[in-house]
């Protein structure tokens, strides 16, 4: 029945309403006389009985008027109740108009009782139903307790009750003066009671509403939540909110940085600010993960002329569009450039620098992925140490001023393609800052990065969604950790205050072990690990076995004496350089082996140059590997033909 009433088309609803008002406003005229005249079956004179009818008839008019009707009663606010007690108070006083006009008795008392009962009739017969719609529609909706009692929490609340997906239950503050309080009539509870909530509440997931300006150990809060196994998910930050990015009710996963569990590093915003002012900045592997966030900070700091510079279309298409809105809502004016180009070519990168007058350059442009590159071995060094090669001698060329290296923690003692690449292309950088000093060199290293393309997190995210199982490589292997804010951050912060051919590296705190974020993730999305002990859990964690190049801890040193800086969690590496004269002997080694299609060649170059490199497999590379008896590679500088040895 109530179903059919809601059903009914809005024109009904309204009629209804005016109906209901009609009888409410005349029974609340008679009670207000009755009451006064101490009369339990008063009967209206003639007079009196006009006096209400016009009273009810002018008092309707006033409510359209006030647009009472045209309110929702399921999403009534303040103001419509604001509205109710304008209309009744109108009402009174024409209660007492008309009763002086029409020389009609109306004690003095009796406008006041009527306003009184007209407000609850009226109003009452609207929360009435807006309780009864809501009851019928928290049917559906699945059972949540919100953990976080401040304004976040709050906010979340009223939104979830309008809402179709989410009933919040019950509030977790986490401040003891809070418990046992009511928030849009939710009850609060400590964290102390949070095991006995989810039970008597019968709770089913887990949402994180946490005020960004408190203090909160949110590791140690989400090794509590853990252990609950319920989905835990979380709600944009309020910076999201301000921005008009996302509503308080968009609820999704928990944030990476939530799963690294430790406070993020803060950049001195003050000392990037005036790097970056007004100054002509490029950004080389623009599209990436690291490179696109790069361009987000950058441009907030307000630089004269931003120059986008990838290889992929589609990368630099969407990069260029999200910036240029940032730019268009933010209104900062700055001169973007989207520029399709590889850092292997030499001349390109230095017109480009040339022709904007480029002061900074942020050289994040590389082949990232281990088990790629070792598949891929010449376009590895081609790209990682060649690029950074002629985007490095491009940019003393064009006189920029300043060239930082987005570096890895792989490139130390590395075991694989793609640290050694990265690796020389450090010593390339140390070379060319003792050649020259127009350009102040400096490279940044650090982790892994929470959040990139072909990190665990996404990965491991897809497989437990997907039923598992998940992939974890090796059940020891432990890997440092940042997000990609973080890391673009520190970028920034190196950029501004590196010397010359100095590396750079994050205090980042503990490792963490793979295998225990995997178990983390599925124990926070609400589900159990399947193991020999729990046959019948969820997700079981299989172990693959090290991949080609692959090893089970990454360092961020070489040497064990790192220096400080102005900033308390960077520190600056004392690693070791080459002279120009053997830097140049190890280039063109590995120029002609890339010629000659020679990837033996090049993994033995890599290992004799100061790379620390020491391989933990044979040569992966995947067309060296599936090589005929007899190949031969047309040399074009030379017009000779090479055979290769099998």
């Amino acid at each position: 029945m109530f179903k059919r009433f809601l059903g009914l088309p809005r024109l009904y609803k309204r009629l209804i309403s005016l109906v209901v008002d009609t009888a409410a406003l005349s029974f609340a005229l008679w009670a207000a006389f009755a009451l006064r005249l101490e009369q339990t079956f008063w009967m209206p004179s003639t007079g009196q009985a006009l006096v209400s009818g016009l009273t009810v008839i002018f008092t309707l008019g006033v409510f359209v008027r006030l647009g009472l009707y045209r309110a929702v009663v399921r999403y009534m606010s303040d103001r419509a109740f604001l509205t109710i007690i304008t209309g009744v108070g109108i009402s009174a006083l024409l209660l007492i108009v008309l009763g002086y006009s029409l020389h009609v008795l109306v004690p003095r008392s009796v406008p006041m009782i009527y306003a009184a009962l007209a407000f609850i009739f009226v109003g009452g017969s609207r929360m009435s139903v807006r309780m009864l719609v809501h009851h019928t529609s928290n049917r559906g909706k699945e059972w949540v307790a919100i953990v976080g009692a401040g304004e976040t929490g709050a906010q979340l609340v009223k939104a979830l009750q309008e809402g179709t997906e989410y009933h919040p239950v019950v509030l977790i503050g986490l401040l003891p003066a809070n418990h046992k309080a009511l928030i849009a009539g939710v009850p609060v509870l400590a964290l102390d009671h949070l095991e006995e909530a989810v039970r008597v509440h019968g709770v089913k997931r887990l949402l994180l509403a946490l005020d960004t300006d408190k203090q909160i150990d949110r590791r140690q809060l989400l090794n509590r939540l853990e252990s609950l196994k319920l989905p835990v998910q979380t709600v944009p930050s309020m910076s999201e909110l301000v921005a008009g990015q996302a509503r308080i009710n968009d609820i999704r996963d928990l944030e990476i940085e939530d799963l690294l569990g430790r406070e993020p590093v803060r950049p001195d915003n003050a000392q990037v600010a005036v790097s970056l002012y007004h100054k002509a900045v490029m950004v080389t592997g623009a599209g990436g993960s690291i490179g696109s966030e790069l361009c987000r900070q950058i441009i907030h700091h307000r630089p004269r002329v931003l120059v986008l510079f990838e290889q992929s279309e589609y990368s630099l298409y969407a990069i260029e569009r999200e910036l240029q809105a940032i730019n268009r809502v933010d209104g900062l004016n700055v001169e973007i450039h989207p520029l399709l180009g590889s850092v292997v070519h030499r001349r390109r990168c230095e017109m480009v620098m040339r022709s904007f007058g480029i002061q900074t350059v942020y050289h994040a442009a590389a082949y990232k992925h281990v088990p790629l590159v070792e598949h891929n071995v010449i376009e590895g060094v081609q790209n990682n140490t060649f690029g950074t090669l002629h985007a490095a001698e491009a940019a003393v060329a064009a006189g920029v001023e300043r060239f930082v290296l987005i570096s890895t923690d792989k490139a130390v003692r590395p075991t694989n393609v793609m640290g050694a690449s990265k690796r020389m292309a450090e010593l390339v950088l140390q070379g060319l800052a003792k050649r020259q000093s127009k350009t102040i060199f400096s490279m940044v290293r650090f982790g892994n990065v929470l959040g990139s393309s072909g990190s665990v997190v996404p990965l491991f995210r897809d497989q437990i969604r997907d039923g598992g199982p998940v992939t974890v490589t090796h059940q020891d292997i432990i890997r440092y950790f940042m997000t990609i804010p973080e890391a673009s951050q520190l970028v920034l912060q190196a950029g501004s205050m590196g010397g010359d051919g100095e590396v750079f590296v994050l205090d980042m705190g503990e490792p963490v072990k793979i295998a225990d974020l995997a178990r983390k993730m599925i124990h926070l999305m609400g589900l159990v690990e399947k193991t020999p002990e729990q046959p019948e859990g969820d997700i079981e964690v299989v172990y693959t076995g090290l991949r080609p190049g692959e090893k089970l801890f990454e360092e961020l040193l070489i040497g064990d004496d790192p220096q400080g800086t102005s900033h308390p969690r960077i520190m600056m590496a004392r690693e070791v350089s080459m002279q120009s004269e053997d830097l140049e002997i190890v280039l063109d080694k590995l120029r002609r082996a890339s010629q000659e299609f020679d990837c033996k060649q090049i993994i033995e170059t890599l290992k004799s140059a100061p790379t620390g490199f020491t391989p933990n497999g044979n040569v992966a590379d995947l067309v060296w590997c599936n090589r005929g008896p007899d190949i031969t590679v047309a040399l074009e500088h030379t017009g000779k033909v090479h055979r290769l040895p099998v």
